[in-house]
């Protein structure tokens, strides 16, 4: 149940009632579901504003936050709907700049669920099904919205005419399903991973990337050509340097940009990708002034997120607190480059079981001072012996997270990090709903 959120509205309940039994049918990998399901709908994915459509292993949802924020400080009314949710269902639906309401939420969840009772749907084919129909009842000027697994078969990829699509960066994450062995896709990992994710191209609809490893970048362009889109790439189309400031530039000309408010230095590469998929679209004009604005006030929570005072916090005894659901090799690197100076950090760590126990410890040899593994509460986790073979320092278990700050060696910093869902129970601990 803690995948589709406890909501404390009764409708909104029964509806993540019926969510939480679906499961998605052995061997179905295609959108032949999701069509016929939008179909008895009345197709509200052909009816929507403006569409920014973003896929990525990791740096997705940050970009999808620079593009709403960019996009609102130039005054414009905008949809989101990203992934996923750490604490409410609500957070995967943002109606004109406000998390959707309970009411409308269980109203729409209803009207899909009864249309697709015989369909045998997805979790994420409902979902993406109830988003689509409240952007395209909803008015607004502009929708971004953020794939879930892959791209190719996630159920966002019905949309026929985005504004434009955005790969945010490549790495390994969710290998058991996006390498799973198919025929006439490409057998190196990373091509596989480049080709699922660039399956989101639409015909003469730019596709803007970032810089990556020859064989992605060989593979999204392959993909890009077949369906016919145009890959407007970094280091190829357009050029970001971050220093002082962001340093932009494109065949249309350059722009100085500030450092985004969210730390680490790979924010300042998710906002030159909004910069650049708002640059590269005729849809909307957005200014250089608007994407400056929206640069400083993009917020995106468990992404190395500072926690403020709460009751979880009050436990570190005046420390710092960040909180990162990170999970893959990526994101690990990440973390260690925004720890880089630092010897003294406190992790608190908690892992599903089908994700690499090195993924995070490892990139943050040198700067430990402590290793605590916990359990992450409803899901089966990586115990304490699966990190001991990669952690610097000797791991120790505990409990929860309140305990284990209670038993912190003193001084450092902390850092909470390992699962979104993990994530989202440190949020609901400390009193930091998303919003």
């Amino acid at each position: 149940m803690r995948d589709f959120a406890i909501s404390d509205n009764p409708a909104v309940q029964g509806q993540l009632n019926r969510l939480a039994a679906l499961s998605l049918p052995q061997g179905r990998l295609s959108l032949d579901t999701i069509r016929t399901l939008l179909n008895r709908l009345d197709n509200p994915h052909r009816f929507l504003p403006p569409v920014f459509h973003v896929a990525g292993t990791n740096g997705k949802g940050s970009t999808c936050a620079y593009l709403r924020a960019m996009l609102e400080a130039q005054g414009l009314t905008v949809h989101a709907a990203t992934k996923p949710h750490l604490v409410r269902y609500n957070e995967r639906i943002r109606i004109a700049g406000r998390l959707i309401e309970d009411a409308l939420l269980a109203a729409l969840l209803k009207e899909v669920l009864n249309a697709a009772k015989d369909l045998s749907p997805s979790f994420f084919e409902v979902t993406a099904a109830a988003t689509f129909l409240a952007f395209a009842r909803i008015p607004a000027d502009a929708c971004i919205i953020e794939t879930g697994l892959g791209g190719r078969l996630d159920a966002t990829n019905v949309i026929d005419d985005p504004a434009v699509c955005g790969i945010a960066t490549l790495g390994l994450d969710h290998e058991a399903f996006l390498l799973s062995p198919e025929d006439g896709v490409p057998t190196k990992p990373l091509a596989r991973i480049a080709f699922e994710k660039a399956s989101i191209a639409k015909p003469g609809v730019p596709l803007v990337t970032m810089a990556y490893p020859q064989v992605a970048s060989e593979a999204v362009d392959a993909t890009a050509r077949q369906i016919g889109a145009t890959v407007i790439a970094r280091g190829r189309d357009w050029w970001a340097d971050a220093g002082e400031t962001i340093a932009y530039r494109d065949a249309a000309g350059a722009l100085d940009l500030p450092l985004p408010s969210l730390p680490g230095k790979h924010q300042a590469d998710n906002a030159a990708l909004a910069v650049a998929m708002l640059r590269h679209q005729q849809a909307i004009a957005v200014s250089p002034e608007a994407m400056t604005a929206g640069i400083v006030a993009a917020r995106w929570p468990a992404r190395l997120q500072r926690l403020g005072e709460g009751p979880l916090t009050a436990l570190a005894q005046g420390r710092p607190v960040w909180l990162d659901g990170g999970h893959n090799p990526d994101a690990g690197a990440a973390i260690a480059q925004f720890f880089a100076a630092r010897n003294d950090v406190h992790l608190i760590i908690g892992m599903l079981p089908n994700k690499d126990p090195s993924a995070i410890v490892a990139p943050l040899a040198g700067r430990l001072a402590s290793v605590t593994v916990v359990p992450i509460a409803g899901h089966a986790s990586h115990g304490i012996e699966a990190f001991v073979p990669h952690a610097s320092v000797g791991p120790r278990a505990s409990a929860t997270v309140p305990s284990a700050l209670r038993t912190l060696p003193p001084g450092g910093e902390v850092l909470v990090a390992g699962s979104l869902y993990l994530a989202g129970e440190v949020l609901r601990l400390n009193g930091e709903l998303p919003d």
